[in-house]
């Protein structure tokens, strides 16, 4: 049987029905896929997890055309078609064939930032589809947040009216005063800071309520610029009426330099391995020297470290090159590096980042232009005219993601603008699997209010046999452990269960996704407070859930730190691994972790108590 691997979610792979065999062909080495699914699944687990990486380094297109075609008609169609619509309402609209005359007009970009909100806070965005483990129904998001009895997570646990664990009517009531706001100001012919105002008070209010529906409407970027629209707004040509431009330009300079910065680790260079093999552009020839020595040794290769390094010193060289040619005037600098900006957003978007964040990258390329191509005279200083507005970025722009880079634990990776780093919180979920007439103990999650079954009820009916969808809940091992963030596992995940093979693996972020309605690599949202949530309504007993929990690496730090908790019981163990130490450490358990995974925590539970 050949395997494909057909869509990805941030962080793991979900195999299909065929794999290339290309490397067949060209590798000298023996034993290369594809394996006999029997032996991958009745393989020992680290044996396992060497099959399906092996399996997963093999691929060479491993996305349908359809799936491709199905995201490019919802980026092109609903989020670009969609803010050219809104744009339509407005007053003297030329005419959609003058593009030129109303694209780069003020109330576009304010359109552009309000529909962003709107269509990220629906959950249309970078969580939606089957490359972030959205099956049927391709998405949650509102279909979870206009729903009572939702789990959510307030961001105060208690707080009155709004501190539950489950969604009531109020907080319903108030996603929904959320979504008229924003669509008022779409369907306005003049957007006036009268109608900015709303959901510019809503979006931190619900945040108390669910810090889910925060994140995903992606606020550290377009909250934030709904702000500076709000506070130095103004539509008229004058320079004192286009403050809010400066604003922006900072806040967008801001985020080239954090993404930047954040990638100032170890583990980058693995990302750029596993998101160029799941490219479709990416030159086919050039897949296999991604890894060190396909197929025996696949960590990063030097030409994937060398694509990390120019990637992230391209990223810094964006806003340099920007600023440079506003302080000098200089349009032709002006052009070449808005040209440098939309090949590095277009190059990431066209290579499908885990998660899919493209609209946000389409933003970034139409900002990018609007604010520094548009409007070269106006410079990041003429904001210092609002003190208060300055004081505001001063915090979400410096003081926030400075802080959450250097102590991740209590901060959002995107609050932090830590994009697509490789270094993300996140959680591993253990279920007991069934035992003769004893259910697995995920059946317990049907006591839950959701709107989606679980990833295996939503693929299960699109996969010919049950052999096929096994084998697909494996491949999700794959990308797990292909990024050098997982290698904590390793540590981990023996001191976890006493037989892993008795437990079904669910990635933290599928579990978010089932539970919460929104996943984008956050391990935040899945760790104590959803597991505490999760815990009082379903009542695992000791033993039939547990869950390996890892933190993000500090900027500039060696170790991370992880933990075992059970569902009933509390945290079982902990420790630090050194990641950087482990770099050269194959992405699959071998020798003494190959050996401490089969020995099960019963065999290590002596070693790293709590």
């Amino acid at each position: 049987m050949e395997i494909q691997c057909f869509g990805c979610s941030p962080g793991w792979l979900f195999a299909g029905e065929r794999v290339t065999r290309w490397y067949t062909m060209t590798a000298s080495k023996t034993d290369l896929p594809p394996y006999d699914p029997e032996r991958v699944l009745n393989a020992d687990f680290p044996e396992k997890i060497r099959l399906v990486c092996r399996t997963w380094a093999a691929q060479i297109a491993p996305n349908s055309v359809a799936i491709m075609a199905m995201y490019w008609a919802k980026y092109i169609l609903l989020f670009m078609g969609g803010w050219a619509f809104w744009v339509s309402f407005g007053k003297d609209y030329p005419g959609f064939a003058s593009f030129g005359d109303w694209a780069f007009q003020p109330a576009a970009f304010q359109k552009a930032i309000v529909w962003s909100l709107a269509y990220e806070s629906l959950g249309l965005g970078c969580s939606s589809g089957p490359m972030n483990a959205r099956f049927n129904p391709p998405l949650g998001g509102f279909l979870y947040w206009f729903r009572p009895g939702t789990t959510k997570l307030s961001l105060v646990r208690g707080l009155p009216l709004l501190g539950g664990i489950t969604r009531t009517w109020f907080d319903v009531a108030l996603y929904a005063a959320l979504q008229i706001s924003l669509f008022r100001v779409l369907l306005s012919p003049e957007v006036t800071p009268a109608l900015l105002l709303p959901p510019l008070v809503l979006i931190p209010l619900i945040a108390l309520a669910d810090k889910t529906i925060f994140l995903a409407a992606r606020s550290e970027h377009y909250w934030v610029a709904l702000v500076i629209l709000t506070a130095a707004f103004g539509n008229g040509p004058e320079p004192e009426n286009l403050l809010w431009v400066s604003g922006c330009q900072i806040l967008w300079c801001f985020i080239w330099f954090w993404a930047a910065t954040s990638k100032l680790n170890h583990l980058f260079p693995s990302v750029i391995m596993v998101m160029m093999n799941n490219g479709p552009f990416f030159p086919r020839f050039l897949k296999k020297r991604l890894f060190t020595n396909f197929p025996d040794d696949l960590r990063p290769s030097k030409l994937a470290r060398l694509m990390a390094h120019s990637g992230t010193a391209t990223e810094y060289l964006i806003p340099v090159l920007l600023l440079t040619s506003a302080y000098t005037g200089n349009a032709l600098l002006t052009i070449g590096a808005l040209l440098l900006m939309t090949s590095f957003h277009a190059f990431i978007g066209l290579n499908n980042p885990a998660g899919m964040p493209l609209e946000w990258n389409i933003m970034m390329i139409y900002g990018g232009w609007f604010l520094f191509g548009a409007h070269p005279d106006i410079g990041v200083m003429a904001i210092g005219a609002i003190p208060l507005l300055v004081a505001f970025l001063a915090v979400m722009l410096v003081l926030v993601p400075t802080y959450g880079n250097f102590v991740p634990k209590h901060v959002s990776f995107l609050m932090a603008m830590r994009y697509y780093a490789g270094n993300w919180a996140y959680n591993v979920y253990l279920f007991k699997k069934a035992k003769g007439d004893e259910p697995g103990a995920s059946e317990k999650l049907k006591k839950l209010t959701c709107s989606s079954g679980s990833m295996r009820e939503q693929l299960g009916p699109l996969l010919p046999d049950e052999q096929t969808l096994d084998l697909a809940m494996a491949m999700m091992l794959s990308s797990r452990f292909m990024h050098m963030q997982g290698k904590p596992l390793l540590e981990a995940l023996p001191r976890a269960v006493d037989n892993i093979d008795d437990y079904e693996w669910w990635e933290g972020e599928v579990f978010a996704g089932q539970v919460l309605g929104w996943n984008f690599g956050d391990g935040h949202l899945n760790n104590e407070n959803l597991l505490s949530a999760v815990q009082e309504q379903c009542g695992f007993e000791e033993g039939e859930l547990r869950v390996v929990m890892v933190e993000s690496l500090p900027l500039f730090g060696r170790k991370v730190h992880w933990k075992v908790v059970d569902a009933a019981t509390g945290v079982l163990e902990e420790g630090d691994t050194d990641l950087v130490g482990m770099r050269f450490e194959t992405p699959y358990p071998t020798g003494e972790y190959a050996e401490a995974l089969l020995r099960g925590r019963s065999g290590n539970r002596e070693s790293n108590p709590v």
